[in-house]
């Protein structure tokens, strides 16, 4: 992946986490009672969770593709 591509995974993060806490607005803060206030936390983390999934994948994309880890690599195949 080039460093536009990595960009556009780190946007994407960023857009699925506000999609999610529109989501949650909309759907059960419109609507408020005392069993959505209850469980806003749980129901904001699983509106979150897209957004989660996306980062990790990209974060760990990064940290195989960074100079440091290539260095570690070269290090073990000489060893």
């Amino acid at each position: 992946m080039t460093k536009i591509l990595s960009a556009l995974w780190l946007a994407g993060c960023a857009l699925l986490s506000l999609g999610g806490i529109a989501a949650f607005i909309y759907l059960f803060m419109l609507d408020l009672n005392i069993f959505y206030l209850i469980l806003s936390p749980v129901i904001f983390a699983v509106y979150q969770f897209p957004a989660v999934l996306v980062f990790r994948m990209w974060r760990g994309w990064k940290r195989r593709h960074s100079p440091a880890a290539a260095e570690g690599e070269q290090k073990s195949s000489e060893e």
